[in-house]
């Protein structure tokens, strides 16, 4: 009988490493590659790119190459995802203390490219490139005895994002100050920066405010997306009655126009939007802002600096010298400045900007507050936009429910309405709410709210006029609800009052 030798155990499998090419060459040639099936790959070109790339590539694989095409836009969109930095900052934090500060100065370099292997700096990477992918407007950096604490503000809301040991708090702060070009050796009186950078080719920058407090430094970087500095009306979700008033009241050669509501309700985001209509190349636009938060070709952006006595007031009576048609002041917030904008539409000049009042008519009142007499109100006041910002329900989650009676009181509804309710998914990160939109009240000064005002007339008298057939922040938001756009929560949230009562 012969012996039969038990066959091999088959080979273990073999973990084989991902292969990739670099971002800093992916993004010179334009050219993404990714794993495809049954072994063969997909390279995705920039449309202007080269060809001949692609045989370097083949060449770096060794492996079967399908080739595909994409816009400079999809392309870029592709390119920050498929490089994205991942969540590993924690990990990183864990590695970190004293030693690892590193105190190079980057200029405007791209996140994705870097390259640098100190944890400090890859931490600070990770956190601001993971922000700009998940559009946070804001990072704050916050020590604590117990810990270093980074939250992120997402959709207006604010959620805890990252933990870390106390003692990572000192290298943490004093990379970002040096990246934003602050002393990093005062720590007792809180300091102003900014820092520019670029994520897969997209234009960032990041304005940084410390704050000493009793277990360290504060940090809060509030990223500004340039994107937002080139944004539409429709996409801020002015449209309507609302949309017609402000962009007659823009093609009007001199007068008023401004935006109310309280801070972060998008009212810089809506000037922008207005300068973007007005920049058409035959227009001098000057603008004075505190601070200036996107830079605009073709619009002169000058920046106070109360150190040097350069106010609003100041800097608006400067560039008057200057020959604008168009002139933007960040805020109205004294009598002098009320008094030089006025001044500044009475000779000719189209100004906007923007007042703190919870409404429309609030702004009226707020002027005469400022003793800006009612005869130059009527001659110059042109419209008054108010807005909010209410949080978007995701489009893919959203869920269908019936309006119950407290919901259906509260926003004029019929009991039983359908209404829509956030769910919660992976492409909204599980809060069930995507992005935001304004919510928006126009008045238009009109001959009859031009008497009203003269006459002394009080706010009740106005909005019965002005809204007759333009909707209030009310009326607009539970419109919105009505189209699913979002929840009744968001609506109430916004409603006065006494519009919830009516």
């Amino acid at each position: 009988m012969t012996d039969i030798e038990p066959a091999a155990p088959p080979p273990a499998p073999v973990d084989i490493p991902p292969v990739d090419i670099p971002y800093g060459f992916a993004r010179a040639h334009g050219v993404v590659i990714a794993p495809g099936e049954n072994g063969v790959w997909l390279a995705t070109l920039r449309e202007g790119s080269d060809p001949a790339v692609l045989i370097e590539v083949k060449r770096y694989l060794a492996q079967p190459l399908r080739v595909a095409t994409a816009d400079a836009a999809d392309f870029d969109r592709l390119l920050s995802d498929h490089y994205a930095v991942d969540s590993s900052a924690a990990a990183m934090a864990g590695s970190l203390d004293g030693s690892d500060l590193d105190l190079g100065i980057p200029s405007a370099e791209d996140l994705l490219d870097s390259a640098d292997d100190a944890p400090a700096i890859r931490l600070i990477n990770a956190i601001i490139a993971e922000a700009v992918r998940q559009g946070v407007s804001d990072i704050h950096i916050e020590p604590y005895e117990s810990g270093l604490v980074v939250r992120m503000r997402a959709d207006g809301v604010l959620r805890e994002h990252l933990r870390m040991p106390p003692h990572v708090a000192p290298v943490v702060v004093s990379r970002i100050k040096v990246m934003a070009r602050l002393d990093i050796a005062e720590r007792r009186v809180p300091q102003d920066g900014r820092i520019g950078l670029t994520l897969a080719g997209k234009a960032v920058d990041v304005r940084v405010s410390t704050l000493p407090s009793r277990a360290g430094e504060r940090v809060v970087m509030r990223i500004l997306d340039k994107d937002a500095a080139g944004i539409d009306f429709d996409v801020l979700g002015l449209s309507g009655e609302a949309d017609r008033i402000l962009r007659e009241a823009l093609a009007e050669p001199n007068g008023i126009i401004l935006v109310t509501g309280p801070t972060g309700s998008g009212k810089t985001t809506t000037l922008y939007a207005a300068l973007k209509q007005l920049n058409d190349g035959q227009r001098n636009i000057l603008t004075v802002e505190d601070p200036v938060e996107y830079a605009v070709d073709g619009v002169g952006q000058t920046q106070v600096n109360a150190k040097v006595g350069l106010d609003f007031a100041a800097g608006l009576r400067a560039i008057l010298r200057q020959d604008p048609d168009v002139v933007m002041v960040g805020e109205i917030r004294d009598r002098e400045t009320a008094d030089i904008a006025v001044q500044a539409s009475l000779t000719g000049h189209l100004v906007l900007s923007t007042v703190h009042t919870n409404d429309a008519v609030g702004a009226i009142t707020r002027l005469k507050d400022l003793k800006v007499e009612p005869f130059l109100l009527t001659s110059t006041l042109r419209a008054v936009l108010a807005q909010r910002l209410v949080r978007k329900l995701c489009d893919n989650c959203r869920e269908p429910v019936q309006a119950d009676n407290s919901i259906a009181a509260m926003l004029g509804l019929d009991i039983g309405t359908v209404i829509w309710r956030p769910k919660g998914c992976e492409a909204c990160g599980g809060t069930g709410f995507k992005g935001r939109i304004g919510v928006f009240e126009a008045i238009k000064v009109d001959e009859t709210v031009r008497r009203y005002i003269y006459a002394g007339g009080d706010e009740s008298m106005i909005v019965k006029h002005a809204f007759l057939k333009s909707p209030t922040l009310a009326s607009a938001a539970r419109s919105m609800v009505a189209k699913g756009l979002t929840t009744a929560e968001e609506a109430i949230r916004i409603a006065r009052r006494e519009d919830v009562d009516a």
